[in-house]
């Protein structure tokens, strides 16, 4: 697979006046100011950018005093490690000096001040992150490998793997993750980089659970994440982070998703991998984990399409694909529609309705007996019908 890739890029993200005033009071004051990362990347591949990075050979407290003198705003967010927030026309830019690590212990870096854009691309993750765009939109590939490896959808560490790794442990889950999303899956994992993610796997203990469940998270949400995470299960890393996990479901749930209709959702997959319960180990929300817990346990139950429908709305749709990934059946679509019809009924009884026949916890019982019958005539019998059957308490 290789891809054409444009000399030069032009997308509204990095051509907004906001944006191109923030380079403009770099450039004006005799800075360099280069687009950097993942936005040349996404502007390179035709795909909507996420954050605006910029690079520059300013030194953080110049850039606060251009900011303040053209009329923009400078926020100090990480000063510490030469990161200025300039907020031009209400949007946040993130303008970063130039840097090179001086220290690192697998988690946090001592960085240094650089002159050069060399210096620091080289301190960058991947080849394919090391790309610069002038405020023209021309792009620069200062170590000479980014734009062949995006253009190949090659995803490689630059330089040393194991160096790149030791700096940050965090490095191997990006690797999955951006595998995931921007690499070749026909030309499979590059055998030296999966060597030093093993070699180094232990690095991984140390680093926060909220940085891990990060990056779990957005690599499930991924179009199809499964053939990183099968490799992640084959290093011993998937159970070293989430105990108890496997990957075995993760295809065919992926592939009953597109069966469906369904929008990939890391919760749903997360269920789909997980025997054991996530949420310490990836810091999940209450609502997240009480939502996955929930998934697992209607799928592993008995209910019919229509009565996950009914008790589930559109959530059922999810738990029916997910059951049939977990007992490795083939998803059937035809249990779809009688899901959507069990989602829109109304149970026609109330517990005003038992009164004064039934008193106290008598008519919560009755009301689950009764609406079970009801379930199972498919939602046939109507109100009047459930009351007449009704003989009163035995």
């Amino acid at each position: 697979m290789t891809r054409p890739m444009p000399k030069s890029v032009c997308v509204a993200e990095m051509q907004a006046p906001a944006t191109q005033a923030v380079c403009a009071m770099l450039t004006g004051a005799g800075h360099q100011a280069w687009f950097v990362g993942g936005c040349v990347r996404d502007a390179l591949l035709g795909i909507p950018l996420g954050d605006i990075d910029i690079a520059t050979d300013a030194r953080p407290e110049e850039v606060q005093r251009l900011a303040r003198a053209v009329g923009l705003k400078p926020v100090p967010t990480g000063i510490d490690h030469g990161t200025i927030t300039v907020v031009s026309g209400g949007i946040p830019h993130e303008v970063t000096t130039f840097r090179r690590d001086v220290e690192t212990d697998g988690r946090r870096a001592v960085v240094a001040f650089a002159e050069h854009i060399e210096e620091d691309a080289r301190r960058r993750d991947f080849t394919m992150n090391a790309l610069y765009a002038a405020p023209d939109g021309r792009v620069v590939d200062p170590l000479g490998q980014g734009i062949t490896d995006l253009a190949a959808g090659r995803l490689r560490f630059i330089e040393d793997p194991d160096q790149r790794i030791r700096e940050d442990y965090l490095r191997i889950l990006r690797f999955f993750r951006f595998h995931a999303r921007f690499a070749d899956r026909e030309a499979g994992f590059d055998a030296d980089t999966l060597a030093a993610i093993a070699a180094n796997a232990e690095g991984l203990d140390g680093l926060s659970r909220e940085r891990v469940g990060v990056e779990i998270t957005r690599l499930l949400a991924t179009a199809d994440p499964a053939p990183a995470v099968a490799t992640m299960a084959q290093l011993g890393i998937l159970t070293r982070l989430l105990p108890g996990s496997g990957p075995r479901a993760l295809g065919p749930l992926i592939h009953g998703e597109a069966l469906a209709g369904l929008a990939p959702d890391w919760r749903c997959r997360l269920a789909a991998i997980c025997a054991e319960d996530p949420s310490a180990a990836l810091r999940l929300s209450k609502r997240d984990a009480a939502l996955i817990a929930a998934l697992r346990e209607q799928a592993a139950g008995t209910a019919s399409p229509a009565e996950l429908g009914y008790r589930n709305g559109s959530l059922a749709t999810q738990i029916l694909v997910l059951r049939a990934a977990l007992f490795e059946v083939p998803f059937d679509s035809a249990t779809l529609p009688l899901a959507a019809q069990g989602a829109g009924q109304v149970f026609p009884i109330t517990a005003r309705d038992l009164m004064p026949r039934y008193s106290g916890a008598a008519i919560g019982a009755k009301l689950q007996a009764l609406e079970a019958k009801w379930i199972d005539s498919g939602f046939a019998l109507d109100r009047a019908a459930l009351l007449r059957d009704d003989q009163g308490p035995e």
